[in-house]
This record gives structure tokens, C-alpha cells and sequence, in this order.
């Protein structure tokens, strides 16, 4: 059993402060033995401390109790007369004696003390005023008995239940607290606790204890399945006793537990169970279905959560962009973000970013991405190339106009504002570079539109940006498609004088022109001024030239030359085409001789 004068200095700090019968009292310090000083308490006796009055506490009757069992012969008992002599030791006897000092300073006849000393003489302290509350005594021995139990239960060869009915409790609310609110016992043992009290009929579950013991196991971060079980057994029982953040806390267990599809189970249970799913329930379940990958009902959730008009905070809703992103659900995670949008929440920006790069990558959303440009912070725009960059890119992007995904064109509309968007960002921020120039260049050299691809470049320059062999490359593409052969050797002849070394695809465009035109001298040629260039044709360079000589000009003549060129260089020629050299040399010879039978005749 506890000390008598630990549980008085219990007592006197939670409950004795005199009530409004203890007339003058509050104009004197209380202090609590080898706790408080006078100057530390100060404060509560002060004009503006709310404690300066006590109306609102427990009367000395109240506290009488704690006293009487102070001054008890036998501490372990607290039916024994007050005339008995008390057992004090040295921290007893000065506690009494601060006691006696607060009371011997009142100014008033009767001392604070001797009204205590005359509510224990009454003995009859149960008659209290009908504003009164008295805290109902727990049983401390069992309880150490019931705490010890629990903590080493691991160690004891019985079940808890039936080491739990030896020792003969009578549960009440206080009791189960005091048991759930003690660190250092397993979830496991806090369980079969619980599960033990439903059974007894003086115990009536309330939702604070659920609350404890979710909050106990989960802090553990085990046994999480059978709590579950629990919990939904008692919400299936009692209506209306759990709450959203009971089943919360759970959800948020399973989901840093990797559990996505007990955490959906558990969200699907919130009509049954009379919850209502706040904003926090959808975080916490979309979070554990996305981080097992499982993102379709994902997706569902997130529906859900849209039509209730929910959303966290501005934190949680980027990680649901951001969980949704990953999982290739761009057009949900951009229904959250008009969410938040209305709601004036703003979201981290590397999640707004994340939601621009997936909306590009595909056709039908990238409009989407070019609209959340404008909302940009400006603080961050210079930052944001890449997120620029990542729209242009989709605008330029060819796409399936036809529905049939072989047939891919480009979209004059869409690279009209991608040429729009560079031009703003040459206005403002940020500033573009080479790659985002040379994206809209290809995609205007691509659609025929080449005089805009000339200017643009010219404004490239006008930037101080320097046209790469890229630029160069692309515009002559464009030319050589639309067969202006001259317009594309004109580039060409810039490229050289403004590039030290050309890139052999940058040759091969032209040349493939002059092919397509069936101008192979001029084809031949430019390969032997690309030599002295410096730069050296590779073998499929080769290939595709012999192969247009032979099947179109039938020009074996040339073939055999270039052949003989390859294998100067240590290049080889697959077997295929020196076959085709072979075979049109061969019917020349045929029809060369039968020519000659002919004439001859």
C-alpha cells in the first residue's frame, strides 16, 4: 500500500484548494512541501490569475478524507479512527507543519486547518453539497497488481484472463485508463486486457478508452490486425462509439506498415461503423493504397474525396498530387489540384511541377499543364525551365489527329502556342535556352512552316544564344522535305562557317535530298566534300547512297566506286547490297548482249 503522505500531497495537489466557505483564504500562498516556494506560486495569487478564486474546487471535505488517512495508525487502512496515533516520518511531519503555517496566517478566527481537523472529527464525510464531485478511489494495490501482471506476462505459463479473474477486479473507467495510459506494456497484453474487461457487465466501454487503446498500439506499431478486429467488434456493438480519428490512427499504422489493402477495408467500414471520413481518412488511405502500388482504388478514394469537397492541408494534398503522378493518374492528381486551387490552398511546388511533367506526357492533357503555367509562382518562375521546357516539348510533340496511332501529325494550333510560350519567356521568365528554341524550330521545320523556323533562329541569335548543328540540322530538314534543295545548301553553308566540324547526320540530310530528287552526281559529290570536311561517312551512309544508285539510277558504275571507297576506309558493306551491286551489273551485261545478238541478226 502507498504511503499515507504520498497520497495527501496527491490529494492537495490536484484537489484541496479551498472553496468559497474558506472566506480569506485565497489572499494566502499554498505550498506544497519540498515543491513550491512562495515566490513560485506567486503568480496564482495574483489579481490577474485565474486561480485567485476557488469556487470552482473541491471543498475541504473533499480533502478531509486524504488527511484522515494521513493521521491513521495503520496506512493501510482507511477506516481506522482519527484519535489514533499517526505514523509520520521527517517528510510527514513537515508537510502537517506547512499546513499549519498556511492556515496560522489567515486573519480570519477560525484557521483553515482547524475546519479540516473538524470535518475529520465528523467522520461522516459522505453528505456532500450537490455541486460536489468526489473522485472514486481506485483499488492501487490491484492495479500494481494488474500492471505487473501485463508488463511480464511474456514470463507466465497461464493466459492473462484467467491470472486477470484471481485477482478479483471491479472494472470501471478510471481503472482501464490508468492500465491503458501505463507506458511500457505490450499492444499484445493491452488486447487481451481489453478484451477480457468486455466481457465484465460493470464495465461499459466509452470512447476515450478506444482512443487509448488504439493510441497504446499503434505507438507500438504491432498487432495491428488483431486491434482491428477489436475495435470493429466494438463498433459494431456499441453505435456511434468510435470516431474518425480512432479508425485514422489505424489507417495511418497500416499505411507506414505497407498494409494499402487492410487500410481500404478499414475506410469502407466507415459507414457501418456510424464514421464519417474527414479529410485526414482520404490522405491516409490513398497514402497506403499508393505506396503498394494499388492505384485504381487509389483513384476511387480520390473521387470520393473530390465529391465530399475535402482536402488536408496544403502539404498533404502535394503528396496526394505526387501519389497519383507516379501512378499515371495525372488527369485525378490534376482534379485535386483545381480542388485546392478553389479552395486557396498552395501546393508545394515540386508537386506542381511533378503534375506538369505527367500531364505532358500525354496529348490530351497537355493543355492542362500549359493552363497551370499561369499559375506559377513568380517567385519560382525562374526556376520553372524545366517545367516550361516539359509543355513545349508536349505541344511540339506530333499527335494522333487520325485516331489511328501510325498516322501522327503535328498540330498547327498547338505549335503556334508552343511558339507563343518561348516568346513569353523571352518577355519574362524563364529564360529559354537552346534545347527549348530548337524544339519549336524542329516542330515549325516538320510542319512546312519554315519561314517562322528562319526567324525564330534569328531571334536565337538576336539572344546571344548560338544555333547548334542541331538547329542547323532540323531546318535543313525542313527544306530538303519540301525538295528546296538550294534554300537547304544555303544553311548548310552557314552551319560550316559558323561550326568547325559538322555531325554526319547534318550531311546525310542533304544528301538523302538530292536522293529523293534523283540528283545523285550532286548526292556523290557533297559525300566526297564531306570527307574533306572532316567528317567521315559511316558505313549506313554508304548503304543507303549505293542502294539509291542501283535501284533507281542503275548506276552500278558509281556503286562499285563508293564500294571500293568503303573498303579503303575499313568500312564493309553488308551482303545484301553487294549482292544488288552484283545483279545490276549482271543484267547490264545481259541486256548489253542481247543487244549485240540483236544487231548482230
Amino acid at each position: 500500500m502507498w504511503r499515507p503522505a504520498v497520497l495527501a500531497r496527491k490529494a492537495f495537489s490536484r484537489k484541496f484548494i479551498a472553496n468559497q466557505s474558506f472566506n480569506g483564504f485565497q489572499n494566502h500562498t499554498f505550498v506544497l512541501p519540498q515543491v513550491l516556494d512562495k515566490q513560485a506560486i506567486a503568480p496564482l495569487n495574483s489579481a490577474e490569475s485565474p486561480f485567485r478564486y476557488y469556487s470552482h474546487w473541491v471543498s475541504t471535505k473533499s480533502c478531509s478524507h486524504e488527511i484522515k488517512r494521513l493521521f491513521s495508525s495503520n496506512p493501510s487502512s482507511d477506516s481506522e479512527s482519527v484519535g489514533s496515533e499517526p505514523i509520520k516520518n521527517d517528510k510527514d511531519t513537515a508537510f502537517i507543519d506547512n499546513i499549519e503555517a498556511v492556515s496560522s496566517e489567515s486573519n480570519e478566527g477560525s484557521t483553515v486547518f482547524d475546519e479540516i481537523k473538524d470535518n475529520i472529527a465528523a467522520e461522516n464525510i459522505s453528505d456532500f453539497g450537490e455541486n460536489e464531485v468526489v473522485e472514486e478511489e481506485l483499488d492501487l494495490e490491484k492495479l500494481e497488481s494488474v500492471l505487473s501482471l501485463l508488463q511480464s506476462s511474456g514470463n507466465l505459463d497461464r493466459s492473462i484472463e484467467s491470472s486477470l479473474e484471481e485477482i478479483e477486479l471491479s472494472l470501471n473507467e478510471e481503472f482501464v485508463v490508468r492500465v491503458l495510459e501505463t507506458p511500457y506494456v505490450p499492444g499484445e497484453n493491452l488486447i487481451s486486457f481489453f478484451k477480457w474487461g468486455l466481457k465484465k457487465p460493470e464495465f461499459s466501454v466509452t470512447k476515450k478508452v478506444v482512443e487509448l487503446l488504439v493510441t497504446a498500439v499503434c505507438i507500438e506499431g504491432r498487432n495491428v490486425y488483431a486491434l482491428w478486429d477489436l475495435v470493429k467488434e466494438v463498433g459494431e456493438k456499441e453505435k456511434g462509439i468510435l470516431s474518425a480519428e480512432i479508425l485514422n490512427e489505424l489507417i495511418a499504422l497500416l499505411s507506414r506498415l505497407g498494409k494499402g489493402k487492410a487500410a481500404f477495408e478499414i475506410f469502407n467500414k466507415f459507414g457501418e461503423l456510424d464514421c464519417v471520413p474527414n479529410a485526414h481518412t482520404y490522405y491516409f488511405t490513398i497514402e497506403a493504397l499508393c505506396r503498394r502500388s494499388i492505384y485504381d482504388w487509389a483513384s476511387t478514394v480520390c473521387e470520393k474525396m473530390l465529391n465530399a469537397d475535402m482536402l488536408p492541408g496544403a502539404e498533404k494534398v502535394g503528396k496526394i498530387v505526387s501519389f497519383l503522378c507516379k501512378g499515371n493518374k495525372s488527369k485525378d492528381a490534376h482534379l485535386v489540384y483545381l480542388l485546392a486551387k478553389e479552395k486557396n490552398i498552395n501546393l508545394p511546388v515540386s508537386s506542381i511541377k511533378l503534375l506538369i511533367s505527367s500531364l505532358c506526357r500525354k496529348d490530351e492533357s497537355v493543355r492542362f499543364a500549359l493552363e497551370m503555367l499561369e499559375d506559377f509562382p513568380k517567385e519560382e518562375r525562374k526556376r520553372a525551365i524545366k517545367s516550361f521546357s516539359y509543355v513545349i516539348q508536349g505541344l511540339c510533340r506530333a499527335k494522333d489527329v487520325t485516331g489511328e496511332k501510325q498516322l501522327r501529325s503535328y498540330c498547327s494550333e498547338d505549335i503556334e502556342d508552343a511558339k507563343n510560350l518561348l516568346l513569353k519567356m523571352i518577355d519574362a521568365d524563364p529564360p529559354p535556352g537552346n534545347a527549348v528554341f530548337n524544339t519549336v524550330i524542329s516542330a515549325l521545320s516538320k510542319s512546312g512552316e519554315m519561314g517562322e523556323a528562319k526567324k525564330l533562329m534569328n531571334v536565337m541569335e538576336g539572344r546571344g544564344l548560338k544555333p547548334d548543328v542541331y538547329t542547323y540540322s532540323v531546318i535543313m530538314s525542313g527544306y530538303t522535305k519540301g525538295g528546296e534543295m538550294d534554300e537547304a545548301r544555303k544553311v548548310l553553308d552557314a552551319a560550316k562557317k559558323k561550326h568547325a566540324k559538322l555531325s554526319p547526320v547534318t550531311y546525310h540530310t542533304v544528301i538523302r535530298g538530292y536522293c529523293k530528287l534523283e540528283q545523285y552526281e550532286k548526292a556523290v559529290e557533297l559525300l566526297g566534300e564531306m570527307k574533306e570536311y572532316g567528317v567521315q561517312p559511316n558505313a549506313d551512309e554508304y548503304n543507303k547512297l549505293i542502294q539509291s544508285l542501283c535501284l533507281k539510277a542503275l548506276d552500278w558504275t558509281t556503286a562499285e566506286k563508293l564500294l571500293e571507297e568503303m573498303k579503303e576506309n575499313g568500312l564493309h558493306l553488308n551482303a545484301i547490297t553487294k549482292g544488288l551491286v552484283r545483279a545490276v551489273k549482271e543484267l547490264e551485261h545481259e541486256e548489253v548482249g542481247t543487244n549485240e545478238v540483236l544487231s548482230a541478226a
